[in-house]
Order: structure tokens, then sequence, then C-alpha cells
């Protein structure tokens, strides 16, 4: 096991909290060190897909560390080199917004400019139903940023939700070994799922 220091942010996107589980789970058995990050929202809301503190137990259960979920616990991850690469999983269409526009007012948003502060990569695992809509344009220009990779995606659900994307959680150490190395990891879009 390679010991590489992982951030592992979690947004909003609670629908894809089950694969986002077993992406972590699969990122901590890759890398070792692990530290799960969350949103304000993922602190705070119990949605039908479970309820918050029984997901960041989990995160800190697969992780053996505490949760990092507030701007003062996050701002640190820069001045002290806390972290390789840092992966925001799921990344809600509000994170890719505030990301695209340096909009700094979340625990995730202060994370990702901490770290890349120092150079180092971000990882964005989306999750948005607007993706091809009002989230386009932010997925363009970090596309262009410099130090910032996706998780490969496609769309989920053409017919029923036809501007929606969603990361290949499967491809999620890849990209990051990708990213670790400098390069994105292709294809980025993906076709349907076979």
């Amino acid at each position: 096991m390679e010991q590489i220091r992982v951030g592992f942010a979690f947004c909003g996107s609670f629908c894809t909290y089950g694969q986002a589980m077993s992406a972590l789970e699969q990122v901590k058995a890759r890398f070792g060190d692990v530290t799960p990050i969350v949103s304000e929202a993922s602190a705070a809301l119990d949605t039908r897909f479970g309820a918050a503190h029984d997901h960041m137990r989990e995160m800190e259960r697969i992780c053996d560390r505490r949760v990092i979920d507030s701007i003062p616990k996050a701002e640190p991850i820069g001045p002290k080199h806390l972290l390789d690469v840092l992966l925001v999983c799921p990344c809600t269409g509000n994170t890719l917004a505030k990301l695209a526009c340096g909009i700094t007012d979340t625990t995730v948003t202060m994370a990702a400019k901490a770290h890349l502060r120092n150079g180092a990569p971000l990882v964005l695992a989306i999750s948005t139903n607007d993706a091809l809509a009002a989230s386009a344009k932010h997925i363009g220009a970090l596309m262009d940023k410099k130090n910032v990779y996706f998780v490969p995606f496609r769309q989920d659900d053409p017919v029923g939700k036809p501007t929606s994307l969603v990361a290949d959680f499967s491809r999620v150490n890849a990209a990051i070994e990708a990213a670790l190395q400098g390069r994105q990891l292709q294809p980025v879009v993906l076709g349907p799922e076979q």
C-alpha cells in the first residue's frame, strides 16, 4: 500500500453516498492515509439516503480519523501541507460553481483553496443534475484550470434527466493516480454503461 495523503471531501449529492462510501473504502485500501472532509450540508442534513451523523461516523470508521467539518479545521490544509491530493466525491453543481468562481465559503471550498495553493492536484467526481445546463460553464472553466482533474463521467439517465452527469466512482483510484502524475485520466467523457 502506497502512503499518499488523500483528502476525501463529501458534498451534498446524497443519492450517490453509497457509491462514494465504496470509493472511500477503495481509496483507503489503496493509499492508506485518508482524511474525510464534509460540506456543511453533508454535516447537517438528514435525508432519505441516511442521517448525517451516521454518514460521518462511517467516514471516520473507514478512515480511522475525525472528519474535518468546518472552515477553521480545513484552512490549515494549505499552510501545513497536509495532503498530497484532494478528491471531492461527490462534487455538486453548487461546489463546482464556487470552485470555478473562486468562492470560499464552505468547508470543502476552503479545503480546495488551501490545497491548490500548494500546487497539488484537486480531483473532482461530479454528480449534478444540471451538468449539461447551468453547471456546464463551470465544468469547462475547471477543466481549463491548472492542477484540477476529473474522475471520468457520463450521463446517468439521458432520458429521465438529460442534463445530469455522474462520475464513474469505480475510476476514482485511477483518476487520483493520474492526477498525481499531472495528467487527466482519459477518456474523461464516457459512453453509456455497458
